[in-house]
């Protein structure tokens, strides 16, 4: 594969990488909820996909890629994290990886260029499943948190009498 140059360049540069990507999602008002996450877990995150970006792009399935940005996303759901918010950091981290690439690696060359190309793809495929399961994710914490919420407020209501315990027509399941 041409572009596995370039993957290596990104997971060779994967920690500087991390570190101007935390900075920048910290930074930017479309993503302030982010600011509630120590700027060391952020890098962290940022690290996991840049350091082994030759795995996720070449060797992981798409359940893989499901497994792991449900779960993600799941996790800033909990930390407050809002789903557009959310969306946009993965979007700033695709965007951050190519000012990266266009700076270190501009083609010079067709077959360069046929390797930027095919990398471009194979990225584009990857954030874009990122992106959908993200998205899956985050709404299922919402709707887990929204049947906590309503079984709460039923035990409540059978607490204060005010509904019956053996009322299962309206109970939570």
């Amino acid at each position: 594969m041409l572009g596995i140059k370039l993957v290596r360049l990104i997971e060779k540069h994967s920690e500087a990488l991390s570190r101007g990507l935390a900075e920048e999602i910290r930074k930017s008002d479309r993503t302030s909820d982010f600011r509630r996450i120590p700027p060391e877990a952020l890098q962290l995150a940022a690290s996991e996909v840049y350091r082994n970006l030759g795995e996720w792009l070449l060797q992981k399935t798409e359940v893989d890629i499901e497994r792991s940005f449900t779960a993600i996303a799941e996790r800033r759901a909990a930390q407050g994290i809002r789903l557009h918010q959310f969306v946009w950091a993965l979007m700033m981290t695709r965007d951050h990886l190519w000012r990266f690439l266009r700076r270190e690696a501009f083609a010079d060359n067709i077959v360069a260029l046929h390797g930027e190309l095919e990398l471009h793809q194979l990225l584009s495929q990857f954030f874009d499943r990122a992106v959908y399961y993200a998205i899956q994710g985050h709404d299922e914490a919402l709707r887990q948190n929204v049947r906590s919420d309503l079984r709460r407020a039923q035990e409540l209501a059978i607490s204060i009498g005010l509904m019956s315990p053996h009322d299962t027509s309206t109970m939570v399941d």
